[in-house]
């Protein structure tokens, strides 16, 4: 399961920095994997804080949405903020996915819908810092969240998971119900030494009790390729991670940043954003990796067959198309 490559050439980082990716083990897929597309569980994670999981977690979920697929986003973070930035406020009243979790209620009923036409949220909860405990004793503790998605999975093109910062309880019941993960992460030093723990902990996720999941790609968030070191970083984890480190790059946005504070994906708050156009960018990305043409994507291709004087092959996403 593990192999090693060789480290990065001396001088690579600060003088002080010895991370190395021959620290990281390699993921190898512990038998052939069945190609799951559609019905697919992708979780959102880093155990690093501030790194962009919820705001990837509601974009990319939007931007699918827009280009057609029906996207459930689960709020697994005791915060709430994936709920809050798609416009709903914390309600101590309303079912969430603490009550999923605990057995209360089915994760039906506690599904919204959102101001997007395809795109629904299973909210999250200050309540389930509390989970932590209450499932420690649980004999299926690790499991809750994957029998409780089993009843829904089918009806949804994808459902995104938006983790938690911690490997906690919450994150391993996010890893065990994962086909794949997304890793989103600066373009940082303490960033490399993350990723190693949470590789680590994947591994034995793995062993124990989800054999399949993988890290379906890594995504350099708040990204400023002006710096050295941002550059230096992402060609370490393009030696390590390969193709699965994304070509797409989410850069810093004032409107990335301000959108949550409206309640609204950002394709919403400013669709003409750099914002929106790096997740329209990122969804393009992942589709074209899971070999999947989109609803929009298949009108626009019919549009410009009837009309290709029209057709700007320059311009591939909503709104510009």
């Amino acid at each position: 399961m593990i192999e090693n490559r060789h480290p990065i050439p001396r001088g690579a980082f600060h003088s002080f920095a010895q991370f190395s990716t021959a620290q990281l083990p390699i993921l190898k897929h512990a038998f052939v994997l069945l190609l799951i597309a559609m019905g697919k569980i992708l979780g959102v994670v880093n155990q690093k804080g501030g790194v962009g999981k919820t705001t990837t977690a509601i974009n990319l979920a939007a931007s699918l949405a827009i280009e057609g697929l029906k996207i459930l986003l689960v709020d697994c973070d005791p915060q709430a903020n994936a709920s809050s930035g798609l416009g709903f406020q914390r309600d101590d009243n309303r079912h969430s996915i603490y009550d999923v979790l605990m057995g209360d209620a089915s994760a039906e009923q506690v599904i919204l819908p959102t101001q997007l036409e395809l795109l629904w949220l299973l909210p999250g909860s200050k309540n389930l810092t509390g989970a932590n405990l209450e499932l420690a004793a649980a004999s299926d503790r690790a499991g809750r969240l994957r029998q409780a998605l089993l009843p829904v999975q089918a009806s949804y093109d994808l459902v995104i998971l938006d983790c938690p910062p911690a490997l906690d309880l919450l994150t391993l019941n996010a890893l065990v119900a994962s086909n794949s993960l997304l890793v989103p992460m600066q373009a940082e030093y303490f960033a490399l030494e993350g990723i190693s723990e949470l590789i680590s902990n994947l591994e034995r996720v793995r062993s124990a009790f989800n054999p399949t999941v993988t890290i379906e790609g890594v995504l350099l968030t708040m990204y400023d390729d002006r710096t050295n070191l941002a550059q230096q970083v992402t060609e370490t984890l393009r030696e390590y991670f390969r193709d699965r480190l994304y070509r797409t790059v989410i850069p810093r946005n004032v409107r990335l940043a301000e959108a949550p504070s409206h309640g609204k994906p950002v394709v919403l708050y400013d669709p003409r954003s750099k914002g929106t156009e790096a997740y329209f960018e990122l969804a393009g990305e992942y589709l074209a990796r899971n070999g999947i043409e989109s609803p929009r994507a298949k009108q626009r291709k019919a549009a410009g067959a009837l009309h290709p004087e029209k057709l700007d092959k320059s311009v591939r996403f909503w709104p510009y198309s």
